[in-house]
């Protein structure tokens, strides 16, 4: 392609196309996520007005670099595309950026009862019941008052909630999951033990599942953390705050996010001086393998019943 002279005002209106209504014109599914949306297709690249962040790979930038890093094109490639009539008209641009206030961090009022989070999390998720209640207990788990949504806190040494991650607890249609506003992701959903042992999820669920799957009586000493994504704010935010952790365990997805995100972070890990290690589920990820066991039990009893 010829050299291509950009005036300043048309870098201006190229930067300025909203990314949310760019990706809806050209087709991709966009998932709710507060006030951003998370692209269906990379779970971990949100977009909001006319900017974008991949939480894996830790950068962002606006509309040009969006298409330069997720469809290719070079800048002059870019900058025509986001110029075009067609898409100038339907996506309408973001006249001015909105001054960013940070909501003070406040958990979702709790239901009076957790009835509805313990019959997804124990019927449709299969996790074991003593660890669940383990973490309902300490108040690690709960269901909000508005819309019966799984809680997922994580707290500072003092007990203080920091972070809060919600997941709803319909088994039918789309799973909504967000992270609250005003959440400090060095606290995420965690539970810290006396071993130097961490063993690292992307999920709340996942390392939930993990822990059902293979916990003995000395499940409790060890560390586990929720990352709520592939951020390395809550990784580093354990390595920091619980210095006994010697060995760092990665449970990441078993999907290409995962293995990218666990080589990423076995990086963060390493320059810390630390042994790190990586586990990865049979399948996609550690509450798929806990049900896919569910399931291989109960056709066992089914079958014992039958002989």
């Amino acid at each position: 392609m010829p050299y291509i002279h950009f005036t300043e005002e048309q870098k201006r209106q190229a930067n300025a196309v909203n990314l949310v209504e760019f990706l809806r014109f050209k087709g991709e599914p966009l998932i709710r996520s507060g006030p951003e949306f998370r692209m269906s297709s990379n779970h971990s690249v949100t977009v909001h007005d006319n900017e974008w962040y991949d939480h894996a790979a830790e950068k962002g930038g606006g509309p040009v670099s969006f298409l330069k890093e997720f469809y290719g094109m070079n800048y002059q490639e870019a900058v025509l595309t986001l110029l075009n009539e067609d898409v100038s008209q339907l996506c309408s641009p973001v006249t001015k950026p909105k001054e960013k206030v940070k909501k003070s961090f406040e958990l979702p009022p709790a239901n009076d009862t957790n009835r509805r989070v313990f019959a997804y999390l124990l019927k449709h998720r299969h996790l074991d019941r003593e660890v669940l209640t383990t973490f309902v207990r300490q108040g690690l788990v709960y269901e909000d008052q508005k819309y019966h949504n799984a809680v997922f806190v994580g707290m500072d040494k003092d007990g203080t909630p920091r972070h809060a991650h919600k997941r709803s607890t319909n088994s039918q249609g789309k799973p909504f999951r967000m992270t609250v506003e005003g959440s400090d992701f060095r606290y995420a959903f965690h539970w810290p033990g006396a071993s130097g042992h961490l063993l690292v999820f992307e999920a709340p669920i996942d390392m939930l599942s993990l822990i059902s799957l293979y916990h003995d009586s000395d499940w409790k000493q060890h560390s586990y953390a929720a990352l709520c994504g592939t951020s390395s704010q809550p990784l580093l935010g354990m390595l920091e705050r619980y210095p006994n952790i010697k060995n760092v365990l990665l449970c990441l997805d078993n999907d290409e996010a995962g293995q990218l995100a666990t080589r990423r972070l076995a990086k963060v890990v390493r320059e810390k001086s630390l042994t790190v290690g990586a586990r990865v589920p049979v399948l996609k990820d550690w509450n798929e393998d806990l049900c896919a066991k569910f399931q291989q039990e109960q056709e066992v009893q089914y079958e014992q019943k039958l002989s």
